[in-house]
């Protein structure tokens, strides 16, 4: 779970640098799209004394208005269950999907109230232009310490370009917690997991933000 922890602390500030815009740029290179995208949300974060200050309901605004909707979290969460999501009855993918988001929500939350001077530099797109996923390379630089190496695994739908994935160091989001979901599922099944997921999110709504990540 340390893993984890460290690795949503970094994909936070990833995440919160990286609107994809469906409506605006359906046809703009992903690449070119963050990098437009990225320095609104970024400044909004760094200047913002509410939200330094961590208050709770401008932060959440932050993160629903300018990152929950070009984040893909049904094909997140479904390749985090694994093959257990297709053994799972719709009611179960919504309501696991439901508690993921809102894990991620509070996670993504808590560390964009510690956001102050990190900047992304983007490196070059690998792609062709008729491709319909990517992969977009960046690091993040840290106020301390090394730079961040960080990707992120983008789809193209009907609606515009949607994260479903970010790797942080060599590790992908989702496949860290695909081991974290396989003992919980193993322990008492789909139903376990939501529960288990469900009584997180319900002890992070209870602290403040900047407590939320720990």
């Amino acid at each position: 779970m340390k893993l984890i922890k460290q690795l949503i602390a970094v994909a936070a500030i990833a995440f919160a640098t990286t609107g994809f815009a469906a409506a605006q740029g359906t046809n703009e290179a992903p690449d070119q799209l963050v990098k437009r995208i990225s320095s609104d949300v970024l400044n909004v974060a760094k200047t913002d004394k509410d939200i330094q200050a961590g208050n709770t309901r401008k932060v959440m605004d932050l993160v629903e208005t300018k990152i929950l909707p070009y984040v893909d979290f049904e094909r997140m969460t479904a390749l985090a269950a694994g093959r257990y999501w297709r053994e799972a009855t719709p009611e179960q993918k919504r309501a696991l999907s439901t508690e993921f988001r809102t894990l991620l929500i509070y996670t993504y939350s808590g560390a964009l109230s510690q956001v102050r001077n990190e900047t992304i530099e983007f490196k070059p797109l690998r792609a062709d232009a008729t491709d319909t996923e990517v992969e977009v390379r960046s690091q993040v630089n840290m106020t301390r310490g090394e730079p961040v190496l960080l990707n992120y695994r983008v789809a193209k739908g009907a609606d515009g370009w949607k994260i479903y994935d970010i790797n942080v160091l060599g590790a992908w989001l989702v496949e860290t917690y695909k081991g974290t979901f396989n003992t919980e599922i193993s322990k008492g099944g789909i139903d376990g997991l939501i529960k288990t997921l469900a009584a997180k999110n319900k002890q992070l709504a209870s602290k403040p933000l900047a407590t939320a990540k720990k």
